[in-house]
């Protein structure tokens, strides 16, 4: 016997429409292009976005087509995400990180139709113009006054929206219908394809919300340092308006200096990000004896975060919530929103348990599996790779049958590429990327420990471990450093301080300094790249 409830479609248009009524009064907050601050309301946004729609529609743009962005987080972009989706079309965000070669492929898998770029990256397009589709129409994100020069034939992002109403008739779609797309950062073969749909990100928004909005205060305000060109902003652009929160945009300006002062001004109560950023803010933090106005709470994700973050982060009275997932996951998986009796341990037990990737979101299963792909127990010890699947999660990638029949398995999980365990009260522990992993003597060694253990000595400002072919042991590790000061630490002093966690063999077999390391488009160490600068390097024992 089925239900008798009614059914109406998740359509991603419902969620700005319901906070221009409910939460009218909440701000997006922007460092814009131009140089200045912006301010809008989500009522106004929502006829900046009507206006928006109607100008895609009266050029064309039907429901299916991708149009594409190439821009900061800021309110322009926040509007393209509703008026693509919400008419539906498909909003295609690409990194500006990507190399030329991986742009120029992206843009000419999705077929994108139309392209919006921010004034910073015009001339990344004119570089790569001629690869491009030929009947591809610009649009640069900003008003006449401040129109660059460009080759591109450009509309101007202002004027197209005074040229349309500021009311909308929102079509009632299939809640299936495509939204969003975004490609992975394409660190072997091409970059591969997550087509987002309405149902998908609207009960993705759904889930954030149950985990992580019940440790921000009402209507809070959130800094996404997270882009908005790379999955969604980890679902901020939907989950905040459905709240009631503010979004505080940063723009391109990222640094620690850049990021405190915005955060200071707005009192900034919540910040989400990668590690990388949050060592430039420490380290502002620092330098100016106190941390931003309000600022009470960071959510990190992309990368593990070390210890002797959280650690730093929690002493100051700003909780660290870690968050973990995939492009292909929306992205959030789990978060570490702590429990009652986690928060009553005694600290150093609190931060072991923080430095955790947290507890799956309702919406979100996980299995680990050995190598014949046996289901292993939730025991906190047994470690195999981690699958997943739920409502948010592709069952495929965009085009791409090769790559989908790699990534899913007989029962529709889909193979995550990470090594981890999960604990009998659930709390998931990413061991490693499977690359990642060291195999020295048959024995598994894992990077993240030893770089969160490298990373605790006042010494090393940041690193990574990679592995380095060895004759007898197969690999070994290799500690990649970047010094915290002008005194850098010898392997000796290393090893002392790491021994505590490690057995002997298992720690760094040299250390190597360099001045900062590689990072990839969406601000994560690039071991791939490190592995490339260091093809030659050999170890101190077979020099």
């Amino acid at each position: 016997m089925l239900g008798m409830m009614m059914q109406r479609p998740l359509l991603i248009s419902d969620i700005l429409t319901y906070a221009a009524e409910m939460h009218p009064n909440g701000e997006i907050v922007s460092a814009r292009t131009e140089g200045d601050i912006h301010r809008q309301t989500y009522a106004e946004t929502a006829g900046r976005v009507a206006q928006l729609a109607n100008a895609l529609g009266a050029r064309g743009i039907e429901i299916g087509d991708r149009v594409a962005t190439l821009a900061w987080n800021g309110y322009r972009h926040f509007e393209l995400y509703y008026a693509i989706s919400g008419m539906g079309a498909i909003c295609h965000t690409i990194n500006p990180r990507l190399s030329a070669e991986q742009l120029i492929y992206i843009v000419n898998h999705a077929e994108d139709r139309m392209l919006f770029v921010d004034t910073t990256f015009v001339p990344i397009l004119e570089a790569v113009k001629a690869h491009l589709p030929a009947d591809m129409t610009y649009v640069i994100m900003t008003d006449r006054e401040h129109m660059p020069e460009n080759s591109l034939n450009a509309l101007c992002y202002e004027e197209i929206l005074a040229e349309q109403p500021d009311t909308i008739e929102w079509p009632e779609l299939d809640e299936n219908t495509a939204a969003g797309l975004c490609y992975t950062s394409g660190t072997t073969g091409n970059p591969k394809g997550a087509l987002y749909s309405n149902r998908s990100t609207v009960l993705h928004a759904l889930y954030v919300a149950m985990a992580l909005g019940v440790c921000l205060p009402q209507e809070a305000r959130i800094l996404p340092v997270v882009p908005l060109f790379h999955v969604n902003a980890w679902g901020l652009p939907y989950f905040a308006p459905l709240m009631g929160h503010s979004l505080v945009m940063p723009g391109g300006a990222l640094d620690g200096p850049s990021l405190f002062k915005l955060m200071d001004s707005e009192r900034v109560d919540s910040a989400w990000g990668v590690p990388t950023v949050w060592m430039g803010l420490m380290g502002e933090i620092k330098n100016q004896g106190r941390k931003p106005e309000g600022f009470g709470h960071v959510v990190v994700g992309g990368s593990a975060a070390p210890r002797s973050m959280i650690e730093n982060f929690e002493k100051m009275d700003v909780s660290v919530i870690h968050a973990w997932g995939m492009t292909e996951m929306s992205p959030i998986g789990t978060h570490g929103t702590m429990p009652k009796w986690v928060n009553d341990l005694p600290f150093d037990k609190m931060i072991d348990k923080k430095a955790l990737q947290g507890r799956r979101v309702f919406g979100v299963e996980l299995k680990i599996v050995d190598e014949d792909g046996n289901r292993l127990p939730n025991d906190g010890t047994s470690a195999g790779e981690l699958y997943v699947r739920g409502n948010a999660i592709i069952s495929g990638y965009f085009k791409n049958e090769d790559a989908t029949k790699g990534a899913i398995d007989a029962d529709g999980w889909f193979g995550t590429g990470d090594i981890a365990t999960i604990t009998p009260d659930g709390f998931l522990c990413i061991q490693d990327r499977a690359k990642d992993l060291v195999k020295s003597g048959g024995e598994w060694i894992s990077s993240i420990d030893l770089e969160n253990a490298a990373m605790s000595h006042p010494g090393i400002a940041n690193a990574a471990v990679i592995a380095v072919p060895h004759p007898k042991w197969d690999e070994r590790p290799v500690l990649v450093a970047v010094a915290a000061g002008e005194d850098k630490p010898g392997l000796e002093e290393l090893h002392i301080h790491m021994s505590e966690h490690f057995a002997k063999w298992q720690l760094p077999d040299d250390v190597i300094w360099v001045d900062e390391l590689p990072l990839t488009a969406t601000g994560k160490v690039s071991k791939l790249t490190l592995r490339k600068n260091l093809d030659d390097y050999e170890l101190p024992d077979l020099r």
